[in-house]
């Protein structure tokens, strides 16, 4: 990493006369990794605390037991909560806590290298295929939801198109000069969109016990 101003503009963004949106700035990307790192570390720690809680006492009722169809406790005993073995809000403390050091190594002002960028986009594009793949298990296979899993889910929509953005603008990311001006402007109501999208795609699905 090296050390220059955090709001420079170089590569293609500056090349192809783009400007680079706040958020695509050093210090508007390390306020939207501490903002999305603080919620998935909190939701995925609380949900490390919710399952040590059930290991201990099997007659623990967990704090988002609210009905039948929103229980972290039932989602618990699914196979999918543990796909590699352990529970998976473990890879969430971790993930997180890689956001968040990345949010300070921003504010600090240093600028991380290209491949770290990349690296970066590859572990989160990981996740956001990950958290897909449990929104369509919680929907379509358990049909049980789990109040904090959807905080890890919107917190993710919002960083991985964000981040994606940013390294599309910042040439991190190869891509055509039209994407990188489509990103540019409209990466914000693409999130928007998402997360309305997913909300819908949860209240269609879960219609009968929304409305009784």
């Amino acid at each position: 990493m090296q050390e220059d101003a955090p709001d420079r503009r170089t590569g293609p963004a500056a090349e192809g006369n783009i400007s680079a949106p706040g958020f695509a700035t050093d210090r508007g990307m390390a306020w939207v990794f501490a903002a999305c790192g603080v919620v998935g570390f909190l939701a995925s720690g609380q949900l490390v605390l919710e399952r040590l809680a059930l290991y201990e006492d099997p007659n623990y009722v967990t704090s988002c037991d609210i009905s039948p169809f929103v229980s972290c406790g039932e989602v618990f005993r699914t196979w999918q909560a543990a796909l590699f073995g352990f529970p998976n809000p473990l890879i969430g403390i971790v993930a997180f806590a890689v956001i968040l050091t990345t949010a300070m190594v921003l504010f600090s002002g240093a600028r991380p290298a290209r491949w770290y960028w990349r690296g970066l986009q590859a572990g989160v594009t990981l996740g956001f295929v990950f958290i897909v793949w449990l929104w369509s298990q919680a929907l379509f296979a358990i049909h049980i939801l789990c109040l904090y899993c959807m905080a890890v889910w919107a917190v993710m929509i919002v960083l991985t198109v964000l981040l994606t953005a940013r390294n599309a603008i910042h040439g991190d990311l190869p891509v055509p000069s039209v994407v990188r001006r489509f990103l540019a402007e409209w990466a914000w109501p693409l999130s928007v969109l998402l997360l309305v999208a997913a909300a819908a795609s949860v209240f269609f699905s879960f219609s009968r016990a929304f409305l009784g």
